[in-house]
């Protein structure tokens, strides 16, 4: 199977992920392009910065249409998450890839955990500050680092920490992913890494697709089925990573 294939199908069942399911879904584009494209760690969660951008721009104009995203709490709460991603996205370049793959591993198996075993999604009441920037800070940091777009983090901070709906949080989370990630990018730009672009390109054209079809398809399907579904599988391949750097 050619690496535009490769790049298409694998993008595509990503973006249905995220789409289905809200976020989390850009969490598999990094072993994707590591196993299946045969990216370095490091260039892997580059260009997974690229991908969760563009489809999280994507998906962010539907939910914006849709009326719900929280701009001001999600610019601010995203405020916090910029230094600490530019930073981590500038060190990310500079490690070994078996520690980057490990970090990744472990960062995969805590949002199947999450996923399996959801936190409370209710308000807890008034905002406190310092919480909600160590958590945007926290958030910027992995996405910086990792290159993945924290979905699974963004939805239950903005829920617990910053009292919005699910509905809202789940757009705004969107917002949030978006400026994290063009940081991060930012920090790696001067990087001098060769990326290849005519894989890029069609991988990102794919999620961003798959993720239209997702939000359609999350509608029919149970939430939590394709919640448990995705964890199991999201689990499996974390396991994966780690036996394969250290075994």
């Amino acid at each position: 199977m050619t690496a535009l294939i490769l790049a298409l199908v694998a993008g595509g069942v990503i973006g249905l992920a995220l789409g289905g399911l809200g976020g989390g879904g850009s969490v598999l584009a990094v072993p994707a392009l590591i196993y299946l494209l045969h990216f370095t760690p490091a260039q892997a969660t580059t260009a997974s910065l690229v991908i969760v951008t563009l489809t999280s721009v994507t998906a962010l104009a539907g939910h914006a249409r849709d009326g719900n995203v929280a701009w001001r709490t999600g610019l601010l709460f995203a405020a916090s998450g910029i230094v600490p991603a530019v930073i981590a996205g500038a060190i990310a370049g500079h490690l070994p890839n078996a520690m980057l793959t490990v970090a990744f591993a472990v960062i995969a198996a805590l949002a199947a955990v999450r996923m399996l075993h959801p936190a409370r999604t209710e308000p807890s009441g008034p905002v406190n500050p310092r919480r909600a920037g160590a958590v945007g800070a926290g958030l910027g940091a992995v996405t910086g680092f990792l290159g993945v777009g924290g979905g699974f983090l963004a939805v239950p901070a903005l829920v617990g920490v910053l009292g919005l709906t699910m509905r809202r949080a789940v757009g705004t989370s969107l917002l949030v992913i978006t400026i994290n990630s063009m940081a991060a990018l930012t920090a790696r730009a001067g990087s001098g890494m060769q990326l290849d672009w005519a894989v890029i390109a069609p991988f990102t054209a794919a999620a961003i697709l798959g993720a239209w079809d997702g939000k359609r398809l999350s509608k029919k399907l149970k939430g939590q089925t394709l919640q448990r579904v995705f964890a199991y599988v999201l689990l499996a391949v974390a396991v994966f990573m780690l036996v394969d750097v250290l075994v």
